[in-house]
């Protein structure tokens, strides 16, 4: 197994606990048994999420975590696409992609479930990952699927994740959203690259 991540944050107050995110990522990639994987995790603000959101999804709103899978490749050469079983999407395949995750939304439901804004995060993080690896959660059954794989690489890090209350509204829609880039001219780390430059041209 071979994981290249990087995990940067452009968030103007909030700092991370890279460490953790990076150790919680590598950890799933592990449990999905991902052959060799590279990651960038990109913490940001409300208004980078809902500009990529809106310019990437055309969805007019700041979310919790979005996920742009570059690249999945099986290493056996007659498998072109994630399984649909309900674990190991991903075993023996070569995935790289991007994960953006919104540390303000992580911070208000955070308090909500009474945890830290970091453990939110993580969930997030692994959210995203899980989109990469071929998971999805547009219907009932694949979102069981997903938070069964997030419970799962979750508690192996010693992390239980909370989630909204079944028949809450809140709950009606999945977390995050995930987008496939198929295009050369999203070279790695491309969005974690964008998200960085407006940052350091002050646009928010």
């Amino acid at each position: 197994m071979s994981f290249e991540i990087d995990v940067s944050c452009s968030h103007p107050t909030f700092r991370i606990n890279e460490s953790q995110l990076r150790h919680a990522l590598q950890h799933g990639l592990q449990v999905e048994r991902v052959r060799s994987a590279v990651l960038s995790l990109t913490v940001v603000d409300n208004a980078n999420s809902h500009r990529l959101n809106k310019e990437h999804l055309q969805h007019d709103y700041p979310t919790d975590v979005i996920s742009f899978q570059l690249d999945w490749t099986s290493g056996d050469r007659t498998i072109e696409a994630p399984s649909q079983t309900p674990t190991e999407r991903s075993v023996n395949a070569n995935i790289e992609g991007e994960v953006v995750v919104n540390a303000d939304v992580a911070a208000e439901m955070a308090q909500q479930f009474g945890w830290s804004t970091d453990e939110e995060l993580t969930l997030y993080a692994i959210h995203g990952m899980l989109h990469i690896c071929g998971y999805d959660d547009q219907t009932t059954d694949e979102k069981e699927i997903m938070r069964a794989r997030e419970k799962a690489i979750l508690l192996g890090i010693g992390l239980t994740p909370q989630y909204p209350a079944a028949g809450r509204a809140d709950d009606d829609e999945p977390p995050g959203d995930s987008i496939k880039l198929t295009s050369a001219a999203h070279a790695p780390s491309s969005i974690s690259a964008e998200v960085a430059d407006d940052t350091k041209e002050g646009t928010q």
